[in-house]
């Protein structure tokens, strides 16, 4: 049986993990149906040119991740993690509803896709804090050689949004023919979506602040936590390499998944909500598996050993694909980038919690995230999409991943060389104002 302890625990993990789903279920369904925004905020004689705004759309909104992780993860470390996490829940609110809620192109014009624009920068803007803060919030509750499995269910909550958007679409695509799902149907999962929001407030609302938080000794002002991060632009670089390839590969394998399926491989949009589907459920099994192992094993061994073997199989795992396309071969591909994806991501988000200090814990965390998104992994779909079209090389997204890879790699052995991240990051944040 639970102990009153452990009870108290898995209620706050499902309470601060909350928030991270409907900001992961948003941008899914975005990735998802991006053919069908595209025709209806974008309109264009070339499909592939109403996809690209669609994509990049979809793009834009990782623009806007550093300025939120920066303004919104000041205010968390300054405020206090509660009250954070409750601000970001608001703002992702009002721009899911907002994109939910627009007319079409045809019935309005030009405004309907500045306000979709805006609906996802608003969207990005929120998103910015919300990974950092709900990572760095699990990190402060978990307990002792546990925290690599505590913070594992931030990404894991993911999942399940990436599990939930998928069955909706699967439904979906059951239910309606292609015509109604263009014409109104990928409408649909965005209404839900809203529907849900007064749930996530009534269980984010009741969450405690963490000990750890109100226990600090010293409190920065905004104009102190800009200064700590300049000072340390060479750390905020060093996890945003990190972040490079847990970010390209998990939009990858999942926001892309749908539209490369049905576009590129020309398979079934059911089939490919399926493989999205199982992708979701094998990040979700690997991810808290992944974290326990680091807490045993360390973070190094897995980030250094799921680099290499990325850079080793991504593109000829998705050139065995493309040269026979099957429902059944991306499924097998899936998988296993799945497996690397969780086993890298399960060590790294709690690494990065470790060597950022309490003081500026969420705004270092959230802004080398944000970084990593928006420079990399948040274009994934649309760079994938160019990258096709301009080579005519299928697999060509596998390069993609062994690029992030090298990246990843480069970085855990600069990582690994530093032997006191941690301490200088908190030298620095003593400074006065």
């Amino acid at each position: 049986m639970l102990t009153s302890e452990r009870k108290k625990k898995l209620m706050a993990i499902v309470r601060v993990s909350s928030g991270n789903f409907l900001e992961m279920y948003d941008f899914m369904v975005f990735g998802y149906y991006s053919v069908a925004i595209g025709k209806a905020f974008f309109p264009n004689g070339d499909p592939f040119v109403s996809l690209m705004f669609s994509l990049m759309t979809f793009g834009a909104g990782f623009l806007m991740r550093p300025f939120g992780a920066i303004v919104l993860g000041a205010y968390t470390d300054r405020h206090g993690r509660r009250a954070g996490l409750l601000l970001s829940l608001g703002l992702m609110s009002i721009g899911i509803l907002s994109i939910a809620c627009v007319p079409s192109y045809r019935t309005i014009g030009v405004a309907a896709p500045l306000l979709v624009l805006a609906g996802r920068l608003l969207q990005g803007f929120s998103a910015g804090m919300e990974l950092g803060g709900v990572s760095v919030y699990l990190s402060e509750i978990a307990t002792k050689g546990h925290k690599g499995f505590f913070v594992s269910w931030q990404s894991a909550s993911q999942q399940v949004a990436v599990m939930f958007a998928a069955l909706v679409g699967m439904l979906l695509s059951a239910q309606l023919s292609p015509t109604a799902m263009a014409s109104w149907g990928w409408r649909v999962p965005l209404w839900i979506g809203c529907l849900i929001v007064p749930l996530l407030f009534l269980l984010r609302g009741s969450l405690e602040e963490t000990d750890e938080f109100v226990a600090r000794k010293q409190t920065l002002t905004t104009g102190q936590i800009l200064r700590v991060l300049a000072g340390n632009a060479k750390l905020v670089g060093i996890g945003t390499m990190l972040l490079t390839m847990t970010t390209v590969s998990f939009y990858m394998i999942t926001a892309y998944t749908p539209t490369f399926g049905s576009s590129v491989l020309h398979l079934s949009s059911k089939d490919s909500f399926i493989v999205t589907f199982c992708v979701g459920a094998s990040n979700l099994f690997w991810l808290p598996i992944m974290g326990s192992l680091s807490d045993r094993i360390g973070r190094f061994p897995l980030l250094i050993g799921c680099t290499v073997v990325m850079m080793l199989t991504a593109y000829p795992a998705m050139f065995w694909l493309v040269a026979g396309p099957t429902s059944g071969k991306l499924l097998a591909v899936e998988l296993w980038l799945s497996f690397l994806y969780a086993s890298y991501n399960g060590a790294l988000i709690v690494f990065m919690t470790e060597f950022i200090p309490l003081e500026v814990r969420t705004v270092g965390f959230s802004l080398a995230y944000s970084l990593a998104t928006a420079i990399f992994g948040g274009f994934t779909p649309a760079i994938s999409t160019y990258l096709i079209h301009w080579s005519g090389n299928r697999a060509i997204p596998g390069l993609w991943l062994t690029f992030s890879a090298a990246v990843g790699l480069s970085a855990a052995l600069i990582a690994r060389g530093q032997k006191s991240l941690g301490n200088q990051f908190i030298e620095v944040s003593t400074v006065g104002a």
